[in-house]
This record gives structure tokens, sequence and C-alpha cells, in this order.
């Protein structure tokens, strides 16, 4: 099998056909070459020719992250991403091969959203992830800074009168990045930024209270009153995110949500309300099949909504802020 015609392919999806394609190729490929996932599916006794559609292919669960090396192949990593969490906790891992197709994976996806954010000025207002190695985001938003066109592009640790002052009085186009409680500090300086898009990442990381999504948009449109107020999905086991510009997140032609029953996690369907499993083609070289522990809901054109967690998760990850 040619990965290198694979990955091709799976940043060339043009319908649910050419999905059904890829994904079942790379099944294959990780069914034999993911040792995990191999042992998983053998558990379940599922095996190759028994999966006729991509509602039956096995999810792994996302824990395995935590204690397993969940490679397809055998490879020295590029790079290693690890997840959030409390001092001491098992955080998730995620080995790259290929730091290029994560690369490919962000930037197709954030392209297809913010067609022309090369001419805007990116800020990253994520201090939680600069205090730890191995973030994925502080890996994409550093490399959407450097491609900026704009010098003032940059990760902004706190709130000083003149990143204040550039805030409120620069009028040219702005995305900035925000952790919730960072953005939250925006509001009470009382910052009102010009001509800014804001993407919120989700996440207190224990420095407050949660709110759903609706309350801290309902807040940050109040306070900050910026141009617009967007959300990213996204976590160290995904090597590709889907934004929220509406109520609904919208994947990339690569990323395909499922809902699984909460009382029988083997099932899965293409829409309908329960726990999210993601088809994440971008993650070749590891597990594209993941069952979450996030809740929600998948739509008939495959967007979706997050509700919540599973009880037994722990709370972590961005975006885990909920309607």
């Amino acid at each position: 099998m040619n990965l290198n015609e694979i990955e091709h392919r799976i940043f060339n999806i043009e319908n649910n056909l050419d999905f059904q394609n890829v994904a079942f190729d790379v099944f294959k490929h990780q069914y034999h070459n993911c040792s995990t996932y191999n042992k998983y599916c053998n558990l379940l006794k599922i095996e190759l020719n028994t999966v006729q559609r991509i509602e039956d292919i096995p999810f792994l669960p996302i824990q395995f992250f935590k204690t397993q090396k969940i490679i397809s192949g055998d490879f020295e990593q590029e790079i290693t991403f690890s997840s959030s969490g409390t001092s001491g906790a098992i955080t998730s891992k995620h080995y790259l091969k290929d730091v290029n197709v994560y690369e490919k994976s962000f930037i197709k996806a954030f392209e297809s959203f913010y067609p022309n954010w090369k001419d805007c000025t990116i800020i990253g207002l994520l201090p939680s992830y600069l205090e730890r190695e191995g973030s994925s985001l502080i890996y994409m938003v550093n490399h959407l800074i450097r491609e900026s066109k704009h010098k003032e592009s940059t990760f902004q640790l706190n709130l000083t009168p003149q990143f204040i002052d550039y805030l409120e009085t620069d009028s040219s186009p702005k995305i900035i990045f925000g952790v919730t409680f960072a953005l939250l500090q925006m509001t009470e300086a009382k910052v009102q930024p010009k001509n800014a898009i804001i993407i919120e990442t989700g996440g207190m990381k224990g420095r407050g209270k949660e709110l759903t999504r609706n309350e801290l948009h309902r807040v940050l449109q109040k306070h900050l009153q910026p141009k617009a107020i967007h959300s990213e999905y996204g976590m160290t086991e995904l090597l590709s995110q889907a934004y929220l510009q509406d109520d609904l997140f919208t994947p990339p032609k690569w990323l395909k949500p499922l809902a699984r029953d909460t009382t029988d996690p083997l099932t899965s369907k293409l829409e309908g309300k329960g726990a999210l499993n993601f088809i994440d083609l971008a993650n070749l070289y590891s597990c594209s099949f993941i069952a979450t522990d996030d809740l929600g809901t998948v739509t008939k054109d495959g967007n979706f909504s997050v509700s919540g967690r599973i009880d037994h998760s722990q709370i972590r990850g961005c975006n885990l802020l909920v309607l």
C-alpha cells in the first residue's frame, strides 16, 4: 500500500465516496500496522472482511493514547505532542512520523474557513499552553504567526498597556486565538479590539469556573464587541480541527464525526445524539478511528455540536466548552 498516494488522496477528498474509499484503505493499513489497534480489533473479534460500512469500523477509546504508543508502522517520531493535565496526571501522547502531514492538515482546514488569514495579524492569547512543552495548538498558532504578513503577529502572555493600545487603535484585521480565562481577562480590562475575529479554544485550565459556550460567547460579545466570535475544536489525539462560526462545528473534508450509543459503545451512526467518534484521516501514521469522551450531536450534513462529556472523563483539552 502506497502511503504517499493515500496521503495525497486524504487532502484531496471531494465527496462522501472519496472519503469512504480512503477511510477503508486507511483502516486496512492501520489494522495491519498499528499493534494496539490490531489487538483491540481482535478482542472485538472484528476482521477486515466483516467491515462493510464506515460505521462498522472499530473506534479506539481515546484513553489508549495515555497508556500505549499509538503508531502505524515502524518509525522514529519527528515530534511528539502531549495533552495538558494536572501535575502528576498521565497525559495523552501523539507521535508524529512527519510533521508536514499535520501542517498540511491545519493549514488547508484553516484556509477553508479563513481564506484571507495571511492578511490578518495572528495573535495567540494562550498562556497556559505556552507554559508547557508539546502543545499541538501552540505549534499550529506559531506556524500561522510565522506565515502571516503582519510583523505584529505574536503570542501575548500579558495584557500590557502597549498591547491594549494596539488592539484598540489599529484597524487592520486580526484573528485572536484565546483560551477562555485569557479572553475573560480581556473583558475585565475593558479591552475592545478593533476589526478582530476571536477564536476561543476553550477551557479555564483550572483558573476559574467553567462556562458553557453560549455563556462565554455572550460575555465576550457584550464586553469585547469583536467582529465575530468563533470556536476551535481540536485535541492532541486528532491532527485535524473543526471550527464553529455559527451554531455548529464544521470539520474539514478528511475529518468525519459519528455518534455512538453511550449504552452500546460499539454502535456508531452517521447522525444523531451520543458520544462523539471521529474518523481523522490525517492520523494516517497513528490511529484514525477514535472514540472520544465528548457528548454531542452529529447532523445529517456532517457538522456537529458538543454538549458535554461522559461522566468518567477528566476535564481537559480544547474545546470542552458546552452549549
